[in-house]
């Protein structure tokens, strides 16, 4: 067992005073049976009503409200988490999926079919030239083939930090050769679905001890379900499968549902925030 604390801050400065909408918190660590929260705060300022729910992905969401006008809004929140996942390549799948192609059964099918959707981009030339060494002539083992995915994702492109909000197309990634981390889990989404496999994406956060007292960012990863062994997550960044280090703070079916902080504010025109 792993014992982590996590401690997330978002400021937002504006040259003049506005008026801050409701604002949805996605950074609250999934619980399960490979983590659990020993403790956990969250401050905002200016003060805001927050109330929790759980919504259809059984993501934990705050919504913050406020009242009155302010130039700065400040969002801390410190979770101190017991994370049991030490070993990830320790599962078991279900003979008849241990090697790819392989068919969810009927309730599995209907379970997963949003994350089964797969939906062509409007430039599909790279990504079929892409997804064609990942085509097999023969049976493969299902996990080799993610991890293959994985790798050639982390190791075929190149890393860079976007702030620019939303995700890039898998047409997009390919053609720049880059991407974040958000937009390498795309695109191994979009591949994992066009072979005919169940894949969500998840938000949340990455340990790395080599980088212990530097500041971190939140990460972004994906999973697919694997009869047996339920989801199980690559993170194609690193190249590997998550495990200990990672925390996720949130699932769906789509990237653009699920940035940890979301929001709205009115002011002057002019406005300007960093």
């Amino acid at each position: 067992m792993k014992r982590l604390n996590v401690f997330h801050e978002t400021t937002y400065t504006f040259d003049q005073p506005v008026e801050l909408g409701q604002h949805r918190l996605l950074i609250r660590p999934r619980e399960g049976h490979d983590i659990r929260i020993e403790s956990s705060s969250l401050n905002i300022q200016p003060l805001a009503v927050v109330k929790w729910h759980r919504d259809e992905f059984d993501n934990s969401v705050a919504i913050a409200s406020f009242e009155g006008s302010t130039r700065q809004l400040s969002i801390v929140s410190q979770v101190t988490v017991q994370h049991y996942d030490e070993w990830p390549l320790d599962f078991l799948v279900e003979d008849h999926a241990v090697t790819y192609p392989f068919a969810y059964n009927h309730d599995e099918q209907q379970a997963l079919i949003p994350y089964l959707q797969f939906r062509p981009e409007t430039e599909t030339t790279l990504f079929d030239q892409w997804t064609e060494q990942f085509t097999c002539t023969g049976d493969t083992e299902t996990y080799s083939l993610l991890s293959q995915i994985s790798q050639a994702i982390g190791s075929e492109l190149n890393y860079c930090v976007r702030e620019e909000p939303g995700v890039q197309t898998a047409h997009t990634t390919l053609s720049n050769q880059s991407g974040s981390c958000r937009d390498f889990a795309w695109l191994f989404m979009h591949t994992a679905r066009k072979l005919g496999l169940a894949a969500r994406f998840v938000s949340g956060y990455l340990h790395d001890p080599a980088a212990e007292m530097a500041d971190g960012a939140t990460h972004a990863w994906a999973e697919v379900y694997l009869p047996g062994a339920g989801w199980k997550g690559f993170d194609p960044t690193s190249a590997r499968v998550t495990g200990a280090e990672h925390i996720a703070t949130a699932v769906s079916v789509n990237p653009e549902s699920i940035p940890p902080v979301s929001g709205k504010f009115t002011g002057p025109l002019d406005v300007n925030s960093t």
